[in-house]
């Protein structure tokens, strides 16, 4: 090292470590510092941890273990919804007709996500198939937001779509659908108002949404 080196002052960490490897002896007989340090000395006069730093590294692997169950819990909800997911659209696909197509919808919605009410709409002067909402031109833009493609958690514009059941829906996801050049909406109520929130992914609902409208065209409308 050369002289310009050794001129340069230490650091407060620097000069810390210097104060202690000095008067390491007067430190591991210091008792008081060493707990202020939460060190002590065992048996054999080696420096241990003591309580308060094991109630730390205690602390930190509680925090760990918390936030590994977290992801282990949001993981395991995930892998069960694509599940329920995949077994839904095989029964979309068994559909016998758009009207059948509906009540699938809603009985999905019901048995398999634990839900009020699942339910498929369409806009235009043409009617519906029994089973689907009727809505004016322009609806789906007010329900969703204008070129809005998805719509998660509280939603009082779609609460009339679930009719009767509008008073005991807490929250909605809601997926743009385009049925024979007719705009439309799926829609999903929950029972509580935590069930879906606007930072929720709407992908299953889309992929849903999605099945829907292919299974719906399998039939000439009239």
């Amino acid at each position: 090292m050369d002289a310009s080196a050794a001129a340069q002052p230490l650091d407060e960490t620097e000069m810390v470590k210097v104060v202690l490897r000095t008067h390491r002896e007067a430190v591991m007989q210091d008792a008081e510092l060493l707990a202020e340090l939460g060190l002590r000395l065992d048996a054999a006069n080696i420096v241990d941890f003591g309580p308060v730093a094991l109630s730390r590294v205690a602390a930190a692997h509680e925090r760990e273990s918390s936030q590994r169950k977290r992801l282990e819990a949001i993981s395991a909800a995930n892998f069960a919804a694509q599940a329920r997911t995949h077994a839904s659209v095989i029964e979309l696909l068994e559909a016998s007709d758009r009207s059948d197509l509906a009540s699938r919808v809603d009985e999905i919605a019901r048995t398999r996500f634990d839900l009020v009410a699942g339910v498929v709409a369409l806009e235009g002067p043409r009617g519906v198939p029994a089973g689907w909402r009727a809505l004016a031109e322009g609806q789906v833009d007010l329900i969703l937001g204008r070129r809005r493609h998805a719509r998660m958690g509280i939603a009082p514009t779609a609460l009339g779509l679930f009719g009767d059941l509008a008073p005991v829906v807490g929250s909605v996801a809601m997926v743009r659908l385009a049925v024979a050049d007719r705009a439309g909406v799926i829609a999903f109520g929950g029972g509580e108002i935590c069930a879906f929130s606007a930072d929720m992914g709407s992908e299953l609902v889309s992929f849903l949404a999605r099945v829907v409208e292919r299974t719906a065209c399998r039939w000439p409308w009239d």
